[in-house]
């Protein structure tokens, strides 16, 4: 499995928000998301090939329940069954976060499924062989309404403009029924100022629908650092 980076930090987004935590970053993606914070995951990916010895044995290097499995897309390497196999062993909670575009056998604490809007797609002038690709695979309800059905699961939208408030509602008809204390909308933004002037009109939505308000915690504690 093609590894990036293992550090410890704090969950700073969704359901388990304020939890210290490990988190494996696997390097590589299927998608091109304009807005992705880890391009050296997806866009220029970095990293090596680490074995599940290897990762578990970088894991148990920090006292900590917690271990986020997470990209890049960690749903392209199958070495993620017997990972999270060990992992569960171990009485470790693991959360995975997939783009919900790829299906795997996996056993996990919560399932973390942030589904890419059409919005997402990168330029079409600058990359248009990846705004292809990207719009031909970011929609795979039939693996999102899998990976509902088989795990504790969350629903975490990236939001970058109210218009999008409308798409999401299409989407969670198509793979609903949906619990709306499991679908998150997060502000997109890597910096405190833009993310706040997402939040009043985001924040106001979620709670006239009943959804979960997802603030990126780890831009207010930290900033827009890598291992964090």
């Amino acid at each position: 499995m093609k590894v990036v980076e293992i550090y410890r930090s704090i969950q700073g987004e969704g359901l388990m928000t304020g939890c210290p935590s490990v988190f494996v970053r696997a390097s590589g993606c299927n998608l091109r998301c304009w807005f992705c914070d880890t391009p050296y995951a997806s866009w220029a990916p970095e990293g090596r090939d680490l074995s599940v010895d290897e990762i578990v044995a970088s894991i148990e290097e920090w006292d900590c329940r917690h271990v986020v499995l997470t990209g890049g897309e960690p749903m392209l390497f199958s070495e993620l069954i017997p990972l999270c196999d060990r992992l569960r062993q171990q009485h470790r909670h693991v959360t995975i976060e997939t783009a919900g575009t790829l299906y795997l056998p996996v056993r996990a604490s919560l399932m973390s499924i942030s589904p890419k809007l059409a919005g997402s797609a990168p330029d079409p002038q600058q990359h248009p062989r990846w705004r292809r690709r990207h719009n031909r695979t970011r929609h795979r309800p039939e693996i999102v309404r899998r990976l509902m059905r088989e795990h504790t699961h969350q629903l975490k939208f990236v939001v970058d403009a109210p218009q999008e408030l409308a798409q999401i509602e299409t989407y969670l008809r198509e793979v609903g029924p949906v619990d709306p204390e499991r679908v998150l909308l997060m502000p997109q933004g890597i910096a405190l100022a833009e993310l706040e002037s997402k939040a009043d009109w985001l924040r106001d939505y979620c709670r006239e629908r009943g959804y979960v308000y997802c603030p990126r915690k780890q831009i207010e504690w930290f900033g827009s650092l890598r291992g964090t």
